[in-house]
């Protein structure tokens, strides 16, 4: 069976990190900004309300005025983070790049700008700047497990492996590369070092949804249905989610556990009630259960929803659903 497409590659898709490096606000702000620095810091403040379109406005009122480099990059590094939250990936590049311009030295733009350029998807662009980063500070791994990201985004897995073990090796307290590195082992047909690296993340985060999800998938391949049905359920534990129902309903029939399978089918559907895929798999399960009324009820929802799945399952139908009707 197909599996649920939207929520497994999200699943599998490993986040850009999105923790953009923003100038601190000072302590004290005059309640009428003057200065540059002034409109910034209230800039940061309405930043950090939310009002993202009023803290764009302070930034730009900022960068009209004369200041020092150092003040003037600060606003236009954080005018790039708002329009980021905006996805105006354009706008936060460009002022990335003014922020670089007054500031050539400083590696948190660089690396602002690696993250605008890979949300893109301008990943050649992204490596490169990631890679400034890496120049100029050594020791940040983050900016090793970012350009691994844009590198498996090319298709690079063993690049993608390669900058996930340095990163690693900077700080292995962090999860996240364990779980990246693991999803380009996973890519690479190497799963059972992928569980490895999926359980290594659950040990620095517990609360790991996604590495429940990927070391699911991944002893699911392998067979081992009850540890992908464990990790399924600690997933649903942290965060319902249909699709999460869905693996584990795919699971739990490949254990020949029909009856949890069709609960599991049936939990997707109330989430989500145009899951073409969990409709069909539910009318599978019905067949082989002898509900044959129910089936045919869900498999004419299932290629409603999605009229590619009447292909695939036309033998099914026929042979098991329809061969003994009058």
């Amino acid at each position: 069976m197909k599996k649920n497409e939207s929520s497994f590659k999200r699943c599998l898709r490993s986040l850009f990190a999105l923790a953009v490096f923003a100038a601190a606000p000072a302590l004290v702000r005059p309640q009428t900004p003057r200065t540059a620095e002034d409109f910034n810091n209230r800039g940061v403040t309405r930043q950090g309300q939310g009002d993202l379109d009023g803290a764009i406005e302070d930034y730009t009122k900022a960068i009209t005025l004369k200041d020092r480099p150092l003040i003037i990059a600060a606003a236009y590094n954080n005018r790039a983070n708002a329009r980021l939250k905006k996805n105006d990936f354009d706008g936060a590049i460009a002022d990335y790049t003014s922020a670089i311009e007054l500031l050539p030295g400083d590696f948190e733009n660089y690396y602002n700008r690696a993250i605008a350029l890979a949300l893109k998807n301008d990943h050649d662009a992204a490596i490169a700047d990631f890679t400034k980063v890496i120049s100029l500070a050594p020791k940040v791994s983050i900016a090793y497990d970012d350009r691994g990201n844009s590198k498996r985004a090319k298709g690079d897995i063993d690049g993608a492996i390669a900058d996930y073990t340095k990163a690693i090796e900077i700080n292995p307290k962090r999860s996240t590369p364990f779980y990246n590195r693991g999803a380009a082992l996973q890519a690479h047909g190497k799963v059972n070092e992928a569980i490895n690296d999926y359980s290594s993340a659950l040990e620095l985060a517990p609360k790991f949804v996604d590495a429940y999800i990927n070391r699911a998938q991944a002893r699911q391949s392998l067979k081992d249905y009850p540890g992908a049905i464990a990790d399924y359920s600690a997933a649903l534990d942290l965060r319902p989610d249909a699709g999460v129902f869905y693996g584990r309903g795919t699971a739990h029939q490949s254990a020949g556990e029909l009856i949890a399978a069709a609960n599991d089918y049936s939990k997707a559907i109330e989430m989500n009630q145009n899951f073409a895929q969990a409709y069909a798999n539910r009318a599978v399960v019905e067949t082989l259960q002898g509900k044959k009324e129910q089936a045919r009820v869900d498999f004419e929802k299932a290629f409603a929803l999605d009229p590619s799945l009447r292909g695939p399952l036309k033998e099914f139908v026929e042979q098991r659903l329809n061969k003994s009707r009058p």
